[in-house]
């Protein structure tokens, strides 16, 4: 009899739990997403997932990894302040966040225990495209929604919210073969090692070069997407493999220009990110020769994936992958108070905004958040 009873129990638990694992996975359905100018598909081929509907409000974390650059550090005040607007704030019963540096067990460490205190959905910004498929999985089992953006996972069960990193590689690349028409050498500075968004940038960089069939010597260093870094990485690439015809930098690039200046090199074509500081100088400089393309995505990002992570716990159509525009100006079209800020820190990236997503921050609504774990 009580053999019977505990198998009983056993085959009803099994019962359950599979079905709340049933009940957890998304159903793949057909587009378009719920908000089609904001949730664009990646391309043609991408499948559309449909959540099961749960009430909130929600718990709701952002598990970072790496920290130490203007960018991280601004997508995560970026983060707090989009949590913070009311109409937000009244989807959540709690926000999060924890930056883990650049320890790649410790970031999954953070989102396993994210998963086992119940939380709702997790964003996150991946040290390592490849190394999460464990958690993946027990995000996918537990119903917890795990949305990835910026340096995105290497998975279909989850979703992620980027821009084609590997098209800006190839509008940088563009860009120095355009204005060096007969090659030369060039400095690359690189963001942190190991992660998608550098890989993919190098990438488009590189293969963009050698497609140019123009003769192209790279010198490579790592800046990690960090002015102090990037300029001193710069400045000894400089003077040890100097001087350059050209340079393209992922990030780091106001430090990168001022290591430049300080060295006495002469001003050259460069392809580079948003950064208030870099377009500042692009701007003053743009007849001494820094011809400048100026393209990325701004922390905002966060905030599209948060946004995306609501739509799928409110049982919205949303995009497996979901691709974000880039905001990009050239020389000579820099405008102040439109592309750069005169009166603004040079350490605040630009284009800070995603419109068709009705997402808009001032630096102010940033810069008064803190860069802390809450």
């Amino acid at each position: 009899m009580m053999k019977s009873l505990l198998g009983g129990i056993v085959a009803v638990t099994a019962l359950t739990l599979l079905g709340s694992a049933a009940y957890a996975e998304p159903e793949v359905v057909s587009g378009p997403a719920a908000e089609p100018d904001c949730f664009a598909p990646w391309s043609a081929d991408t499948k559309f997932f449909k959540f099961p509907k749960k009430d909130g409000p929600y718990r709701i974390a952002l598990a970072n990894g790496y920290i130490a650059n203007t960018w991280r550090i601004q997508m995560v005040q970026t983060a707090k302040a989009y949590a913070a607007q009311p109409d937000v704030a009244a989807k959540l019963k709690e926000f999060k966040v924890v930056s883990t540096g650049e320890d790649v067990p410790a970031q999954i460490s953070a989102i396993n225990n994210f998963i086992d205190s119940g939380y709702d959905a997790i964003v996150v910004n991946a040290q390592n495209p490849t190394a999460f498929a464990p958690v993946i999985k027990r995000a996918k089992e537990a119903g917890v929604v795990l949305v990835a953006f910026d340096n995105t996972l290497d998975t279909q069960d989850a979703i992620n919210v980027n821009v084609d990193q590997k098209g800006l590689g190839v509008l940088w690349g563009d860009w120095l073969v355009k204005h060096l028409p007969n090659g030369g050498k060039v400095l690359e500075v690189r963001g942190v090692a190991g992660t998608s968004v550098d890989t993919d940038r190098h990438n488009g960089i590189h293969e963009t070069l050698q497609a140019s069939g123009k003769d192209f010597k790279v010198t490579e260093v790592m800046g990690k997407w960090d002015d102090g870094v990037a300029q001193k990485v710069a400045a000894d690439a400089i003077a040890t493999n100097g001087p350059f015809d050209g340079i393209t930098a992922q990030g780091g690039d106001t430090g990168v220009v001022q290591a430049m200046i300080d060295a006495k090199h002469p001003f050259v074509p460069f392809g580079g990110e948003t950064e208030n500081g870099f377009r500042k100088f692009c701007a003053k400089f743009s007849g001494e020769g820094l011809k400048c393309t100026s393209a990325g995505t701004g922390p905002a990002q966060v905030a599209v994936a948060i946004k995306t992570a609501i739509a799928a716990l409110e049982g919205n159509v949303v995009p497996q992958s979901v691709k974000l525009p880039l905001a990009i100006v050239s020389d000579p079209d820099f405008k102040d108070g439109q592309d750069y800020f005169s009166g603004e820190s040079d350490n605040f990236f630009v284009g800070n905004s995603f419109p068709t997503c009705g997402i808009n921050f001032t630096a102010q609504e940033i810069m008064g958040q803190s860069k802390e774990n809450q």
